[in-house]
């Protein structure tokens, strides 16, 4: 680009802030449906750009050959249940026992119950107390099947499972918010108004959303089945003895499942079996569903913002007839005119750009500071921020910036 067509933008670029000083309230009121838009662009990417994340590693931390065996399909589900979901019997622990039993190609199996009381679980420990920590029944593969070993003391043990033991192994923040400076092993603790001796504290794992694996309470599965016998349902999660025999072992789960839940050959399965993969694919197409959601109520905002732009630049032109009419009486040609005109318009569209850009990192930079959700800013959708409000500059300028360029000189030095 030669120094002439530099110096044009030069000279565009400071008339057109020169406009923004000369008309404060015109001009933020132009450019409140660009910032409004590309902010939200930025904000709602960069969250679930964090959440996909976040997810990802929680389920990659359990290793790849993990199943999930579930009553009803995992993921999200718009209106009622079909009349054969409603039928489906719970996942029991007898499911586990009857994997257990009949898959060879199954390493381990981790039965998972959890309990949930109005206003929440509460733990106390003396006068320190942890609200709504997550309270569940498990077996002793619990570590290896979800990757996640106690670090103090030990995890529950078959022993404890037979006996129904009043033990219990807590996640790290709960040790650190009911044991600030002493040990915790040994300890007793009251639940739900059930006192428990803590034998084991769990590793520390980053978490950022969903169930945190630093807030939760471990009981043996037969101390939770005796105190809270009407807590039937459950989830499974299975570990194959490899990737490699993932597959069979999913088949073999299907079939003693279909036997010990008595499915008839001519029927469907009345349970749902998921790899991490399949629960990863469920959650992304969640959150891209979102996302385009957004994407379309943003989009509203920067139309509105374009058309704002454009009715600002034709006011501008007519304001302006008369400096158009001298530039061209003095050699101006059409093509300086139109990229005057257009130069603003882009100056303009790209200041509530750039401004949406700031303030949407900003936003989700506090979400992720302040909240569980994560928030990752990518430098793609900076970019694409920043290429959406040049291009609705250049959309929405180019007919006011035509019909600055075409006007004739005589007429427009005569225009008061």
């Amino acid at each position: 680009m030669n120094k002439f067509r530099w110096a044009e933008m030069r000279e565009g670029m400071a008339l057109a802030f020169d406009s923004l000083r000369a008309h404060k309230m015109r001009s933020f009121l132009t450019m409140l449906g660009v910032f409004i838009g590309v902010l939200s662009v930025i904000a709602m990417a960069s969250i679930i750009e964090g959440l996909n994340r976040s997810v990802s590693n929680q389920i990659q931390n359990l290793g790849s050959n993990v199943i999930f065996v579930t009553r009803f399909k995992i993921g999200f589900s718009f209106g009622d249940r079909s009349e054969e979901e409603r039928l489906r019997k719970p996942i029991t622990f007898e499911t586990g026992e009857a994997i257990k039993e009949f898959c060879p190609a199954v390493d381990a199996v981790s039965p998972q119950n959890y309990v949930f009381v109005d206003g929440g679980n509460v733990a106390k420990y003396k006068g320190n107390t942890f609200k709504r920590p997550s309270l569940f029944g498990t077996l002793p593969d619990y570590e290896r099947v979800n990757n996640h070993y106690v670090e103090q003391g030990r995890f529950i043990t078959d022993i404890d499972h037979h006996f129904k033991a009043m033990v219990c192994v807590i996640g790290a923040d709960v040790a650190e918010a009911l044991f600030p400076k002493i040990e915790p092993i040994g300890k007793e603790i009251l639940v739900n108004n059930h006192k428990y001796r803590v034998v084991g504290v769990m590793e520390y794992r980053k978490s950022n959303l969903g169930r945190n694996s630093n807030q939760i309470i471990v009981l043996p599965y037969g101390t939770f089945a005796r105190l809270h016998p009407w807590e039937k349902e459950l989830l499974l999660v299975v570990r194959s003895r490899s990737l490699e025999e993932q597959q069979l072992a999913m088949d073999q789960i299907e079939s003693a499942l279909r036997r010990q839940r008595g499915v008839p050959y001519n029927k469907p399965n009345d349970f749902e079996l998921a790899t991490q993969e399949q629960l990863l694919e469920s959650f992304r197409s969640v959150t891209m569903g979102v996302f385009f959601l957004m994407i379309g109520i943003s989009g509203i905002g920067l139309l509105v913002g374009g058309v704002g732009v454009m009715n600002i630049m034709l006011v501008s032109v007519k304001e302006r007839t008369r400096e158009i009419g001298i530039r061209k009486a003095i050699g101006a040609k059409r093509r300086n005119i139109l990229w005057q005109f257009l130069i603003e318009a882009v100056t303009l569209s790209c200041t509530g750009g750039i401004a949406g850009i700031l303030i949407g990192t900003g936003i989700a930079l506090l979400i992720g500071a302040t909240t569980p959700l994560p928030a990752a800013v990518s430098p793609v959708w900076v970019f694409i921020g920043f290429t959406v409000s040049v291009s609705v500059g250049l959309v929405f300028g180019i007919y006011p910036a035509y019909q600055a360029a075409k006007l004739d000189p005589i007429v427009s030095l005569r225009y008061e």
